[in-house]
């Protein structure tokens, strides 16, 4: 018979290995440390108690369930818990009232603890209001959206927001480690391949690193082969998982090798090879709104003016990604990688703007020409400051042929239109300006 362990419990109980190996102190807790290092507001308030009602917001697997708990636990209150995916505000109700009793005839508070508390509609969220107000319950909502936009601003402003980071991959690497020595007793080895697999699968999240273990080290006992005397093996890993996992490490050189094939793809209007590198990032874990930022920059640096909605598509598609969350919000940036990969291409407001910045470096004190300054006192006037200005929409054809660079940068041309997409219009208006002006400037003598 197997003595119950971490990854062998007892008959007819099942606890998932992510729940047992729940830290219990703010000592074994991993990661946040700009929220919980000594002598961070967050840690010294948990360390005395004294904590009011807040929301944590970050992506799964950060922390935010078992930080609530160890809240409640440093200030000696009952732990309520409470998802918003599956209960409603009778529930609540129930609660309070609960809580209420508790305060009563034990003298103790209820810490609420509301699990995708961005779930609740705006009424079910004012519900909470008075009995926070009240101080009937410690609010402790926890949400992977950001609360500004699903939150109501009455209910926000009762509560101090706390922004956890996904884990780093060597607090992931810890926690593998303490489930594999505290979690036997016949230990499980991992070679380092398989546990790098491990971490990269874990994407930051902590739960998900926790499960895939369990499931392998299940896999590994229930085998007729056994445990291998070196140790489980990537290979073991990748089956137990039922994927191949990418060569992809998003915070070493294959993350910048990824995402510049993704960058030139889309540059070379591939949109197979564009779409491949993406969801290869994805797959390794990265955030979609990583790849979403670099899709603005793509936008603007290699499309440009020649569609002006390249810019237009790929910040929509980093808002339906907030907006959505994974997998359904992948689809919007895999929709604007293929616009960007089938956009006409120009990079010329791209080379304008680093000339305009070289000038501005060469000639960094040119004054302002006196002409086009603004003159709001008398003084100003008196010194010549916006003499001689005039009103384009005044003069026929809106356009009067004034100069408006510095003297030492007069007739500078840094913007020369791309004779593909949009662009081809731009050039055209450009030119006509041009004759516009120069005509004016005739007609004027200047």
């Amino acid at each position: 018979m197997v003595e119950p362990t971490l990854f062998a419990e007892e008959a007819g109980r099942y606890e998932p290995l992510a729940s047992r190996l729940r830290p219990k102190s703010l000592e074994e807790f991993l990661g946040q440390e700009h929220l919980l290092g000594e002598g961070r507001p967050l840690y010294e308030a948990v360390r005395r108690g004294d904590v009011g009602s807040m929301v944590l917001w970050g992506p799964p697997g950060s922390g935010k369930t078992t930080l609530a708990r160890l809240i409640a636990r440093y200030t000696d209150r009952h732990f309520e818990p409470f998802s918003a995916v599956t209960a409603g505000v009778p529930r609540v109700r129930e609660i309070i009232q609960e809580a209420k009793r508790r305060l009563e005839y034990e003298g103790r508070g209820t810490i609420l603890f509301c699990d995708e508390i961005h779930r609740f509609n705006k009424a079910q969220q004012d519900a909470f209001l008075p009995w926070v107000e009240e101080g009937v319950i410690t609010l402790v909502g926890a949400t992977t959206e950001n609360p500004s936009f699903e939150l109501t601003r009455p209910l926000l402003s009762r509560l101090q927001v706390y922004v956890l980071q996904p884990l780093e991959d060597a607090h992931i690497r810890e926690i593998i480690g303490r489930a594999v020595k505290e979690g036997a007793k016949q230990p499980v080895a991992l070679q380092p391949e398989a546990v790098d697999l491990l971490v990269r699968f874990a994407g930051g999240d902590a739960r998900r690193a926790l499960n895939a273990l369990e499931a392998l080290v299940d896999h590994v006992r229930s085998s007729a082969a056994g445990l291998p005397d070196s140790g489980v093996g990537p290979e073991t890993v990748e089956a137990v998982l039922s994927r191949r996992l990418p060569r992809y490490d998003k915070g070493g050189e294959e993350h910048y090798n990824v995402i510049s094939a993704v960058h030139k793809a889309i540059r070379g209007s591939d949109v197979e090879g564009a779409l491949y590198w993406i969801a290869r990032m994805i797959a390794g874990g990265e955030d979609p709104l990583y790849i979403a930022r670099r899709l603005v920059r793509i936008a603007t640096e290699d499309v440009g003016l020649a569609d002006p909605r390249a810019l237009s598509m790929a910040v929509a598609a980093k808002e339906a990604y907030h907006f959505l969350g994974s997998p359904e919000g992948e689809l919007a940036i895999a929709e604007a990688a293929v616009y960007l990969a089938t956009a006409p291409k120009s990079n010329r407001v791209y080379e304008a703007w680093s000339r305009a910045v070289q000038a501005a470096e060469q000639y960094p004190g040119e004054p302002v020409p006196l002409h086009i300054r603004n003159a709001p006192t008398p003084l100003m006037k008196q010194l010549g400051y916006g003499k001689g200005y005039r009103y384009d929409h005044a003069e026929e054809g809106h356009a009067v042929g004034q100069e408006y660079l510095p003297e030492s940068l007069r007739g500078a041309k840094w913007y020369e239109p791309a004779e593909v997409g949009f662009e081809k219009e731009i050039g055209k208006r450009r030119e006509w300006w041009e004759r516009l002006k120069k005509r004016a400037a005739e007609d004027s003598g200047s």
